[in-house]
């Protein structure tokens, strides 16, 4: 198990951090988990999280993935942005308070503009997800953030 913070790997803050725990990683993949617990943002009134928020929580995997391999290298964590996702499938509606999950996500492609793609999946007690997700890790991202601001407004 990885014993850096989550907070200090994934760019998010607070409630919006959804994983638990990095369990594993290496070149290319990521194993993280998470217990679904009752009184957070995206729960359900049974406790439970909707099944879309499965593209979240491997996204999340994605971004911690990022910062273990930054923090291993001595450099900062850099924001990332999720770009979309193919063939999203999931066998439940619903993850159940309660339910232990785990989510393995591996790269298939990354170039040095910051592409990335990656294969996840999430399992847990009756649940299979499986999804692509694409990504992007610009260079610098407050120039980017700055330059798409300024294309906005042009338009």
């Amino acid at each position: 198990m990885i014993t850096w913070p989550l907070a200090e790997l994934v760019p998010h803050a607070g409630d919006m951090i959804l994983i638990d725990k990095v369990l594993a990683f290496d070149e290319d993949s990521i194993d993280t988990c998470l217990t679904v617990r009752a009184g957070g943002l995206f729960n359900q009134g049974d406790g439970s999280l909707p099944a879309w928020l499965g593209v979240e929580l491997m996204a999340q995997s994605i971004a911690a993935y990022a910062g273990c391999h930054a923090r291993r290298q001595g450099l900062p964590v850099a924001m990332g942005f999720l770009l979309g996702t193919r063939k999203f499938e999931c066998n439940v509606d619903r993850f159940a308070l309660g339910a232990e999950l785990s989510i393995r996500a591996l790269r298939t492609l990354e170039d040095d503009n910051g592409m990335g793609v990656f294969e996840c999946h999430l399992t847990g007690p009756g649940v299979h997800a499986s999804a692509r997700l694409n990504v992007y890790r610009p260079p610098n991202a407050a120039q980017y953030l700055a330059e798409t601001a300024t294309q906005e407004t042009s338009q």
